[in-house]
């Protein structure tokens, strides 16, 4: 019984330090201000000029634009490249963490290219 409880303990602590690990690399590659490239389909959002772009792993980021016309691609799968901020963090409650797996942050587009004129 002791055997299966170590065995237990020692699984969970791995899961732990793998996740950590996992959280922090994530947190380095998608640091404010990187330029960032993000392909995924391309959708209209609530409001005018209000646009996001959703990946294939369901993560969206909210777009800020300028320099592309962005509603003509509405519906397309695009590659957007452009400057990336981060959401604020700080004291946010349980649900707001779930959410935020969802929602990264914001691009600031530079440039758009379309992959297909389908979010397939």
């Amino acid at each position: 019984m002791k055997r299966v409880i170590y065995l237990l303990v020692s699984a969970i602590v791995c899961w732990v330090v793998a996740f950590s690990a996992a959280t922090v690399a994530f947190a380095q590659t998608e640091a404010a201000g990187q330029k960032m490239t993000v392909t995924g389909c391309l959708q209209k959002g609530g409001e005018a000029n209000e646009f996001a772009i959703t990946r294939e792993d369901g993560k969206t980021y909210q777009l800020r634009n300028s320099a592309v016309d962005l509603s003509k691609h509405v519906g397309h799968k695009v590659t957007i490249m452009g400057t990336f901020k981060a959401e604020k963090r700080e004291g946010q409650s349980a649900e707001y963490s779930q959410q935020e797996a969802i929602e990264a942050g914001t691009i600031q587009v530079a440039t758009l290219k379309m992959i297909s004129d389908k979010c397939q």
